[in-house]
């Protein structure tokens, strides 16, 4: 079976601007371990003919095609991080090939918001795929898409590998030998935490207004407790009244303890600025800045269910910012102390997600083989 995976590249891309680049790769890796999978392409529809200098495709055995190259040259098309014509779609499904559009976003939202904040969107052509294939984060939603897509819908398991985090790792100790990754404290002289807020603010999914005020619940309670809280991914909002009036109704604003910034990736401004991350989420529970942040062994104050099962991180529920405070609070007190139970929990989370694990390969596989169940030639292509 020949596999071929969508991306579209661009101008000034990098690894880090975004989860769904790092997504592809970790499938891409994933499939290239199948042993029915004789090749794997990345199907570019954009404009670089280059993936982002962080990837290494040549090691990885896969190749990257422009989109007028790719007709011939694959069985089974993932649409995913690039949006292929819906004409091309349908004769490669005439001619017997499967597609399945791999939903990495969390879709009812991507449907909502640009019609009801007046924003540009699309809406794909409903019969184009064979399957569509969502993230467990996602999979109330199935019905939605089941109906939205007139097809098969399946749950395919979330990965993630630390391979991206550990080449950034080396690369910012090289150039000024910072060291990522948690330092034990001490305990004579016990100094606030550097609080930095990632989440993007490009949607209702993931804001930073919740941990904004569990910050400021936080120091409220205990002004030792936070040194400096950083919101990052927030200069485009900074002359919007609501943000502005939010901002400056908090103790650590008025006390010159916030500072708000553009995009970052986490290890460069982890290793410079902050050692706890606070974070929210609305319907949206797995998410690489989450696990990047556990792969430092840096406190996670968080409201996902999904890690809260394995029991990584400080966990608050729902949109309670209140006792998001109580568990940063908990984390600059505790978290040295309760540091080996967070990198087993850890670890076990990073075991789940693992794209070469057993589970993984096994359940992709046999996802594989639903697609093509009504075209086994493919299997053997």
């Amino acid at each position: 079976m020949r596999i071929g995976i969508s991306v579209i590249s661009h101008a000034g891309q990098n690894i880090w601007e975004n989860g769904l680049g790092q997504n592809v790769i970790f499938l891409a890796q994933l499939f290239r371990r199948l042993p029915f999978v004789t090749e794997i392409c990345l199907i570019d529809v954009g404009d670089q003919r280059a993936m982002p200098q962080q990837v290494d495709l040549d090691a990885m055995g896969v190749r990257l095609i422009p989109f007028g190259d790719a007709a011939d040259q694959v069985d089974v098309v993932m649409e995913m991080a690039g949006a292929l014509p819906p004409q091309w779609m349908a004769l490669q499904r005439a001619r017997g090939k499967k597609i399945a559009y791999y939903c990495a976003g969390q879709p009812y939202v991507g449907l909502t918001e640009s019609s009801v904040f007046d924003k540009p969107g699309a809406f794909p052509a409903a019969d184009r795929c064979d399957e569509i294939w969502l993230l467990p984060k996602d999979e109330g939603l199935a019905p939605l898409m089941r109906v939205i897509h007139r097809c098969p819908v399946q749950v395919a398991p979330y990965l993630w590998h630390p391979q991206f985090v550990q080449r950034r790792v080396e690369e910012v100790h090289a150039l000024s030998s910072a060291r990522f990754g948690w330092a034990e404290r001490a305990e004579a002289a016990p100094t606030g935490l550097r609080v930095a807020i990632f989440e993007p603010n490009v949607s209702v999914v993931k804001t930073s207004n919740i941990p904004m005020l569990a910050c400021d619940e936080a120091y409220r309670a205990d002004r030792s407790s936070v040194q400096m809280m950083h919101v990052l991914n927030t200069v485009h909002m900074k002359d919007h009244p609501t943000l502005l009036y939010l901002a400056n109704s908090l103790d650590l604003v008025q006390q010159h303890k916030a500072c708000f910034h553009g995009r970052h990736d986490i290890v460069g401004f982890m290793v410079q600025h902050a050692d706890a991350v606070v974070s929210h989420q609305w319907t949206n529970d797995q998410n690489y800045s989450y696990l990047d942040a556990l792969y430092g062994d840096y406190p996670l104050v968080h409201n996902s269910p999904w890690l809260h099962g394995f029991g990584a991180g400080y966990y608050y529920p729902g949109f309670e910012a209140a006792e998001g405070g109580r568990q940063l609070l908990l984390a600059a007190r505790e978290h040295d102390a309760r540091l080996a139970d967070q990198r087993r929990a850890a670890r076990a989370v990073f075991a789940a997600v693992d794209p070469f694990s057993d589970a993984n390969l096994q359940a992709y596989a046999q996802m594989l083989q639903r697609l093509c169940h009504d075209a086994p030639q493919l299997l053997n292509a």
